[in-house]
């Protein structure tokens, strides 16, 4: 397997809950004592340096029009085209509020919709939105503009509108053709409708197409599954991912709907993901990190092998040193040395804004330690390798000294292969690519500390 070595026994040796490390600190440690005022003054200062970095733009646009019952996203199920309406009405205002704080001369570089299906919108209110982000930021003229999107209900003229708002990439979950899948999840999406919408997509010229695969749902085999992958292999989309189902009815209640007798048994759910990454990998796809894969000519696997990919709340990213400005309700900002979380409920966003206050919930201000474990972490996760002395000469550390916990504890992984480590360096072995959450909680200081409260999702 290009790229990844899966070892069955060592992965049921490690695979157990642990942060996806879309943020460091993670969520959990997200505190209410963090305050609209904090927010604010980390957008203020961070404006106001001599070196600014560019802008990442994220819209999330909660609406769906039916539940999937694996939907682990903060979404709201409705028909009511006037609740969408005033929904846009307040995130213009977010934007309204927020961008008077932000230098006019730094560049939009990216710019992510989600959801939710934000497909949803219909295709004036795609245009609408689209036009006025685009009249409120500078867009760089090579900014990666990408929009999630839904195949059930889905016209042309959605896609139309998105390509004239300036996205240039689009991201649709297939999760599995199997029909017996799809009723069990509540989402009825045959493989014709799928395809037609990847034509339309190569049609409307759009730079770049993702597709999302999910294994561990309901009445999922291997062989069944694999029947889904070879056609996802035959679409030809220039990334794929292949999530895995995490069940916590106990913290989205409608996954309650999804019976536990029919999930697959844990050792087919890992037959499924080996059979993946094999039949994936001899098919022309690089293997990213994680759950992501792309052909050897996406911006994506260059920028693994360039070691510049980067890691935030869209998951893997070409786009580094950015700061994350994120609109509407339950979103989060990654500005500076901040981490900040949008209100949960559309009443509590909409009084905000009319306050004239930042619709913020919740956050944390980093430490020095948070820092420099960010910054360690994110260098594991995105390059499967960390050199030691750049660490050292930019945060005024020893780093055996500083990470000689982690570092003792890293030795039964390097005993079964996983890592190599030297006095100046750290390299994860392609059998620990599939662990390399694993490997990156040795330097998570909450979990040294016994400070983590977070319950998460299985490793692999």
């Amino acid at each position: 397997m290009k790229g990844v070595e899966f070892d069955l026994d060592i992965i049921k040796k490690y695979d157990k809950p642990g942060p996806r490390y879309t943020s460091y600190p993670t969520a959990p440690h997200f505190t209410e004592d963090f305050k609209p005022a904090d927010y604010l003054n980390e957008v203020i200062r961070t404006n106001t340096l001599d070196k600014k970095p560019p802008l990442s733009l994220y819209f999330h646009l909660p609406f769906c029009d039916t539940l999937c019952y694996f939907c682990g996203c903060n979404m709201i199920i409705t028909r009511n085209r006037d609740r969408i309406k005033e929904y846009i009405k307040y995130v213009k205002s977010e934007i309204d509020l927020v961008r008077q704080y932000i230098d006019p001369d730094r560049p939009v570089v990216q710019l992510h919709w989600g959801g939710g299906t934000p497909t949803h919108l219909n295709p004036d209110e795609i245009l609408d939105l689209g036009r006025y982000i685009k009249d409120s930021f500078l867009f760089d003229s090579n900014c990666e503009s990408g929009c999630e999107i839904d195949p059930r209900g889905l016209e042309k003229s959605h896609l139309e509108a998105l390509k004239e708002a300036g996205f240039n990439r689009i991201s649709m979950g297939v999760q599995d053709f199997n029909p017996k899948v799809q009723k069990a999840v509540n989402r009825i999406q045959p493989e014709d409708m799928t395809v037609q919408v990847v034509n339309w997509v190569r049609e409307l010229d759009f730079q770049s197409l993702n597709l999302d695969l999910i294994y561990g749902l309901p009445f999922q085999t291997e062989s069944e599954f694999h029947k889904t992958v070879k056609k996802i292999i035959d679409i030809s989309p220039d990334r794929i991912a292949v999530f895995n189902y995490a069940h916590v009815p106990w913290m989205k209640k409608h996954m309650a709907l999804i019976k536990e007798e029919d999930l697959p048994k844990p050792e087919e759910k890992l037959n499924i993901l080996r059979s993946t990454i094999e039949e994936l990998t001899s098919s022309d796809y690089d293997f990213i990190g994680m759950d992501h894969f792309a052909k050897p000519t996406d911006e994506m696997s260059i920028a693994l092998k360039d070691k510049k990919l980067y890691r935030n709340f869209q998951g893997y990213s070409t786009h580094a040193g950015a700061d994350l400005y994120a609109f509407g309700i339950t979103s989060i900002s990654q500005i500076g040395k901040i981490y900040a979380q949008n209100l949960k409920t559309e009443r509590e966003y909409f009084n905000s804004l009319n306050s004239e206050t930042p619709p913020v919930a919740k956050g944390v201000i980093l430490n020095d330690d948070d820092i420099l474990r960010r910054h360690v972490i994110t260098k594991i996760m995105c390059d499967f390798e960390l050199e030691f002395t750049p660490v050292e000469e930019e945060f005024k550390i020893n780093f055996t000294d500083y990470f000689k916990s982690g570092l003792n504890e890293l030795k039964e992984m390097s005993d079964d292969g996983l890592l190599t480590i030297s006095s100046n360096n750290l390299k994860v072995s392609e059998k620990g690519r599939l662990l390399i959450r694993n490997i990156a909680m040795k330097f998570d200081g909450y979990i040294e500390r016994a400070e983590d409260k977070g319950r998460y999702s299985r490793t692999v």
